[in-house]
């Protein structure tokens, strides 16, 4: 039987997946931790232009390796909420301002104007 892996959960819209949320998820797997991302349902709109399959597909390919990154599908939500003693942490993890700058909004306005990329 496969050990029992706890893994810090990272949950997102990924509209897109980039170099942003890549360093705050990289700072949790250089701790010597698994990532479990969970990638929301949004209704596509010009905030969502990027389908799950997309999203996903951005987020594997930055990361391959399929023993420390697992990816999941959600329901879009409205909030987390967590009882007392629940068994595990919420946590903000904070970057340097430069990293914590990346905008996705940013990044869908320059590839909507043709002058981005993700």
């Amino acid at each position: 039987m496969a050990e029992h892996t706890k893994r810090s959960l990272f949950i997102g819209r990924f509209q897109p997946f980039h170099a942003g949320h890549k360093a705050l998820i990289d700072s949790v797997l250089a701790e010597g931790k698994d990532v479990l991302i969970a990638i929301r349902q949004t209704p596509w709109s010009e905030t969502n232009p990027f389908s799950v399959q997309e999203r996903w597909v951005m987020i594997r390919e930055a990361y391959p390796d399929l023993e420390r990154v697992y990816i999941i599908e959600i329901p879009d939500i409205a909030e987390v909420c967590y009882g007392r003693e629940v068994g595990y942490a919420v946590r903000e993890i904070r970057l340097a301002p430069d990293v914590e700058a990346i905008s996705g909004t940013r990044i869908r306005a320059e590839r909507s104007a043709g002058t981005g990329s993700v």
